[in-house]
């Protein structure tokens, strides 16, 4: 039996069940008048800011290649699986952001290969790698701060590569910009080419 089942402290996952927005907060066991739905208006607005347009990024990857269903899960290896099993990680940046700028953004994005934590054994893996097998590279185009929307799917561009060229060709680099990701080879599509791109990098 794995070692991990023997542990007298171990705590296994919540099953998180998808939220509806009408959950409300409660206080002596009687609903306070605010529900769940307010909490994200708040807290979610802004999607245009990094954290949050990260998020939105993957949401709207998700919906393109059919896997928005259920929860996001936060600490995978990878950001989504296809229905077909194709693990996709998820990076986009922004010219443009909702605080007062300098001048744009640098379009850069993030491919550290990390060390991937194994949820059944709650160890992580000896070696660093990167576990997703295609990247979708998101860029959120516009550069007037009048016009920009991140819920305009034509301000999107998507960029996608197989994870087989980044270990190749770049190896441990941990940052690329992307004239050098069309250098490598990655495919610029629009939401509605997603689905069909992904799939057909993995042949």
């Amino acid at each position: 039996m794995d070692d991990y089942l023997l542990s007298a402290n171990y705590l296994p996952p919540i099953k998180l069940t998808r939220k509806t927005g009408s959950e409300q907060f409660i206080e002596d066991g009687q609903p306070i008048g605010v529900d769940l739905l307010a909490f994200w208006r708040w807290a979610f607005s802004d999607v245009l800011n990094n954290a949050q347009r990260g998020v939105l990024a993957e949401y709207i990857v998700a919906s393109a290649l059919g896997c928005n269903n259920g929860v996001r899960t936060q600490w995978d290896a990878y950001d989504l699986k296809t229905p077909t099993g194709v693990r996709v990680e998820v990076k986009s940046v922004a010219y443009l952001q909702s605080w007062g700028q300098e001048g744009f953004s640098k379009i850069k994005f993030s491919i550290a290969p990390a060390k991937v934590w194994n949820p059944q054994t709650r160890k992580r893996s000896e070696a660093k790698t990167r576990a997703a097998q295609v990247y979708v590279f998101c860029v959120l185009s516009t550069q007037d701060k009048d016009k920009v929307d991140p819920l305009d799917l034509d301000q999107w561009d998507f960029y996608c590569l197989n994870a087989n060229i980044l270990n190749e060709k770049v190896g441990a680099q941990r940052e690329i910009v992307l004239k050098r990701l069309q250098s490598l080879g990655a495919r610029q599509v629009k939401y509605h080419e997603l689905a069909e791109t992904v799939q057909s990098l993995l042949g």
